[in-house]
């Protein structure tokens, strides 16, 4: 009995060792098969449409809308940049005949140099504006026309802005002045802001001119532009609200005058264009729609990968710590969010955006051409720039979009630093040179003429200005450009380069030996299997069970 006992002990415990083989090994190859499943998955994840389609026979439906929408985006803005230009070519002409008109002696060469300096000029150039406008009907060559409120027209008015009250003298080098602004005019002068229609008044007189800040005159004409009839289009209706200032708060004993014109666009009210109907407004508004459908699809499809993209990201950092208790780096899980997809996205929210201000802008309701100008413009820079992400499918254009991709973190950082000396420079520039060079006036104007010296623009110029001041300005301004241009040049660009190409180089390096350049890539590479191979057919819901605990830890 003993003897049959020891011999059924070691069998016993033989049957039980081999079953725990079989099942261990069991258990080794379905997780083996589970990482391979994961393993292609990841791979399919990566690869372009036009491997998914020989993977898994998927029409690459974002590849042709985005083909579609480059189309229709690209001939959108095409003709909304021929209505924009006829609009401000008809506004800058405008602009300019309103100088010509109510600007004595003006000449075009004189630009933003307009001034006065004797009281009589101010009076007859106030005079000569009420005059023409009075006269305007009989000098104008032009279509324009006064405005009508309510069946009367809109009268000029003359306003003037001054201090409350000053007392200046000073060959006594004395003042007495409350810096309260008011307008309108003081007791015991003349009328002002007056309502002035088809006459000047006998007499106009200012407050003294030590109080004077600026005299306006404004008033608004209506006009038509028939150029877009040629193209097409129905004429637009404009009111231009002119403004004609003449500026005495330097109170130095020029007074500069400027035209400007608030302009509002809108539909006319009876209009009648023989041989042209409705026709052409709703085919626009029909492709407006068109391209806001386009791009709204475009829209669900990207926001939906980029979903998949950062579920299957959580998959991936989950999958890693079960199986090989590692943790993800941040620069792998940021490989699954496409950052094309985020371009795409934010161009067709702006495209949208840009369409939907266009059809109001067709139909009059808007007038925003500016902001859909703006909108529409940078949509379709953005789409125009996604190219590259389909030229980037081809190994021989990838190396321009890696060494964008990997060289942008330290070039941010690098021009962070740099940053730091150039403003050192502007703010120096700007206190000490301002007031003997014009290039350096505003701190705006600053930053814009030392870029322009980075980039080796107007650089004798900007020397030569400032020959004529004392020597100790020149002296500084000698050292202070010499050593700008220096350091920037000879020093901060070269860096800025040598950065750019050094990441070129290793983004070559890698290329040429095939060799990951992150854990993800390395963990991908050693799926072997081709698209045309057939083993991504059935993946579909592979590896979904590859985090839970059942497979990972049997």
């Amino acid at each position: 009995m003993e003897d049959r006992e020891q011999l059924l002990t070691p069998r016993s415990e033989e049957a039980r060792l081999n079953g725990l083989c079989r099942w261990s090994a069991h258990t080794q190859g379905l997780q083996a098969k589970v990482v391979e499943d994961f393993r292609r998955r990841l791979k399919y994840f990566f690869m372009n449409p036009c491997e998914k389609y020989k993977a898994r026979g998927r029409k690459p439906w974002k590849l042709m809308l985005q083909i579609l929408k480059i189309a229709i985006i690209t001939v959108q803005l095409v003709s909304f940049g021929l209505s924009n230009e006829m609009m401000v070519t008809f506004k800058d002409e405008n602009l300019m005949t309103f100088r010509h008109l109510f600007l004595k002696g003006y000449k075009d060469h004189r630009v933003g140099s307009y001034a006065l300096y004797t009281k009589d000029d101010v009076y007859d150039h106030i005079y000569y504006i009420i005059n023409t406008y009075t006269n305007l009907q009989n000098l104008t060559v032009g279509n324009l026309a006064y405005e009508m409120v309510d069946g009367e027209y809109t009268a000029l008015s003359v306003c003037q802005e001054f201090y409350r009250n000053s007392s200046i003298d000073p060959g006594n080098e004395t003042f007495d002045i409350n810096p309260h602004i008011e307008k309108g005019i003081k007791v015991k002068t003349l009328v002002f802001c007056a309502r002035l229609v088809r006459a000047p008044p006998a007499n106009v007189c200012f407050v003294c001119q030590c109080r004077l800040l600026s005299v306006s005159v404004n008033l608004t004409l209506k006009t038509i532009n028939l150029q877009t009839v040629r193209h097409h289009e129905l004429p637009d209706c404009y009111d231009f609200h002119i403004m004609i200032t003449f500026d005495n708060r330097a109170h130095s004993g020029k007074i500069k005058v400027d035209v400007k014109n608030d302009v509002r666009i809108y539909e006319c009210r009876d209009w009648n264009v023989e041989g042209t109907s409705d026709e052409n407004d709703y085919l626009l508004l029909s492709f407006d729609s068109v391209v806001i459908l386009a791009c709204f699809a475009s829209l669900i499809l990207c926001t939906r990968s980029v979903v998949n993209g950062i579920q299957l990201q959580f998959e991936f950092n989950t999958f890693f710590h079960a199986y090989y208790n590692k943790i993800v780096s941040w620069s792998d899980r940021m490989e699954f969010v496409n950052g094309w997809y985020i371009l795409i996205i934010v161009s067709d929210t702006l495209t949208i955006a840009g369409s939907a201000l266009k059809i109001g802008i067709q139909t009059k309701y808007l007038t925003n051409y500016d902001v859909c100008s703006i909108l529409l413009g940078t949509a379709t820079m953005l789409v125009w720039v996604g190219v590259i992400r389909y030229l980037g499918f081809f190994k021989k254009y990838n190396i321009l979009i890696l060494t964008l991709r990997a060289a942008f973190p330290n070039v941010i950082r690098f021009c962070c630093c740099a940053a730091m000396i150039y403003l050192g420079y502007c703010f120096c520039g700007w206190i000490v040179l301002g007031p003997h060079h014009d290039k350096f006036r505003t701190l705006d104007k600053v930053t814009e003429c030392l870029f322009s010296l980075i980039n080796g623009d107007d650089m004798y110029a900007t020397f030569l200005k400032m020959r004529d001041n004392s020597y100790m300005v020149w002296l500084f301004s000698r050292l202070y450009l010499y050593s700008f241009i220096s350091l920037f040049i000879y020093m901060v660009l070269s860096l800025f380069i040598a950065l750019i190409t050094d990441t070129y180089e290793t983004i070559k390096h890698h290329q040429q030996e095939k060799v990951p350049v992150s854990q993800l890539q390395a963990f991908i590479a050693e799926c072997r299997d081709q698209p045309e191979s057939g083993r991504y057919q059935t993946d579909e819901d592979s590896a979904s069970c590859c985090v839970s605990p059942c497979c990972c830890f049997g």
